[in-house]
Protein backbone atom coordinates (compact mmCIF):
# COMPACT_ATOMS: atom_id res chain seq x y z
CA UNK A 1 0.00 0.00 0.00
CA UNK A 2 1.37 3.60 -0.93
CA UNK A 3 2.03 5.88 1.62
CA UNK A 4 -0.04 9.56 0.80
CA UNK A 5 2.53 12.77 1.05
CA UNK A 6 0.70 15.48 3.67
CA UNK A 7 -0.92 17.88 1.18
CA UNK A 8 1.47 20.95 1.09
CA UNK A 9 -0.49 24.51 1.68
CA UNK A 10 0.10 26.98 -0.73
CA UNK A 11 -0.75 30.75 -0.01
CA UNK A 12 -1.01 32.91 -3.36
CA UNK A 13 -0.83 36.75 -3.43
CA UNK A 14 -2.70 38.88 -5.48
CA UNK A 15 -1.38 42.63 -5.96
CA UNK A 16 -3.85 45.58 -6.20
CA UNK A 17 -3.63 45.94 -10.45
CA UNK A 18 -4.07 42.05 -10.65
CA UNK A 19 -7.44 41.98 -8.21
CA UNK A 20 -9.21 44.38 -10.19
CA UNK A 21 -9.01 42.30 -13.38
CA UNK A 22 -9.28 43.01 -17.07
CA UNK A 23 -11.77 42.71 -19.70
CA UNK A 24 -11.25 40.84 -22.87
CA UNK A 25 -14.43 39.08 -25.42
CA UNK A 26 -11.67 37.60 -27.72
CA UNK A 27 -9.24 34.95 -26.97
CA UNK A 28 -6.85 33.81 -29.34
CA UNK A 29 -4.99 30.65 -29.09
CA UNK A 30 -1.78 29.17 -30.77
CA UNK A 31 0.14 25.87 -29.81
CA UNK A 32 3.81 24.41 -30.12
CA UNK A 33 4.90 20.72 -28.61
CA UNK A 34 5.86 22.17 -25.36
CA UNK A 35 3.55 25.06 -25.20
CA UNK A 36 0.12 26.37 -25.41
CA UNK A 37 -0.39 30.71 -25.77
CA UNK A 38 -3.70 32.06 -25.10
CA UNK A 39 -4.06 36.10 -26.21
CA UNK A 40 -7.14 37.81 -24.30
CA UNK A 41 -8.02 40.52 -26.60
CA UNK A 42 -10.87 43.24 -26.24
CA UNK A 43 -12.90 43.98 -29.12
CA UNK A 44 -15.02 47.33 -29.59
CA UNK A 45 -17.49 48.23 -31.73
CA UNK A 46 -16.69 50.06 -34.92
CA UNK A 47 -13.07 49.74 -34.12
CA UNK A 48 -10.66 48.61 -37.03
CA UNK A 49 -8.64 46.95 -34.45
CA UNK A 50 -8.30 44.79 -30.96
CA UNK A 51 -5.72 44.92 -28.83
CA UNK A 52 -4.49 42.04 -26.83
CA UNK A 53 -4.70 42.91 -23.12
CA UNK A 54 -2.96 39.40 -21.39
CA UNK A 55 -0.81 36.68 -23.13
CA UNK A 56 -1.21 33.71 -20.77
CA UNK A 57 2.05 31.01 -21.56
CA UNK A 58 1.36 27.35 -20.34
CA UNK A 59 2.53 23.70 -20.87
CA UNK A 60 0.34 21.39 -22.51
CA UNK A 61 -0.50 19.22 -19.45
CA UNK A 62 -1.29 22.84 -17.55
CA UNK A 63 -3.95 23.71 -20.62
CA UNK A 64 -5.66 20.49 -19.74
CA UNK A 65 -6.07 20.95 -16.32
CA UNK A 66 -7.66 24.63 -17.09
CA UNK A 67 -10.09 23.22 -19.19
CA UNK A 68 -11.22 20.62 -16.70
CA UNK A 69 -11.35 23.03 -13.53
CA UNK A 70 -13.05 25.47 -16.60
CA UNK A 71 -15.46 22.93 -17.52
CA UNK A 72 -16.14 21.68 -13.64
CA UNK A 73 -16.93 25.16 -13.06
CA UNK A 74 -19.00 25.76 -16.28
CA UNK A 75 -21.50 23.03 -14.99
CA UNK A 76 -21.75 24.38 -11.47
CA UNK A 77 -22.33 27.70 -13.04
CA UNK A 78 -25.02 26.04 -15.38
CA UNK A 79 -26.15 24.01 -12.32
CA UNK A 80 -27.32 27.06 -10.61
CA UNK A 81 -27.88 29.18 -13.42
CA UNK A 82 -28.97 27.78 -16.30
CA UNK A 83 -27.69 26.62 -19.67
CA UNK A 84 -25.57 29.52 -20.94
CA UNK A 85 -26.54 29.97 -24.26
CA UNK A 86 -23.83 30.43 -27.58
CA UNK A 87 -24.30 31.99 -30.93
CA UNK A 88 -23.30 29.08 -32.75
CA UNK A 89 -20.28 26.43 -32.83
CA UNK A 90 -16.49 27.78 -33.11
CA UNK A 91 -16.92 25.79 -36.56
CA UNK A 92 -19.46 27.75 -37.62
CA UNK A 93 -20.64 30.71 -35.75
CA UNK A 94 -24.23 31.97 -37.02
CA UNK A 95 -22.98 35.40 -35.97
CA UNK A 96 -19.55 37.48 -36.38
CA UNK A 97 -17.22 36.94 -33.28
CA UNK A 98 -17.37 40.35 -31.49
CA UNK A 99 -19.62 42.65 -31.93
CA UNK A 100 -21.77 43.50 -35.12
CA UNK A 101 -20.58 46.48 -36.89
CA UNK A 102 -23.13 46.67 -39.54
CA UNK A 103 -25.82 49.30 -39.68
CA UNK A 104 -29.56 47.85 -39.03
CA UNK A 105 -31.48 47.57 -41.95
CA UNK A 106 -34.78 47.90 -42.70
CA UNK A 107 -36.77 44.84 -43.31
Amino acid sequence: MKEQQPQQQLNIEIGDKEAEGIYANLAMIIHSPTEIIIDFARVMPRAPKAKVQARIIMTPMHAKLLKQALDDNLKKFEKQFGEIKTYGSIDKPSKPIGFDNSEPTEG
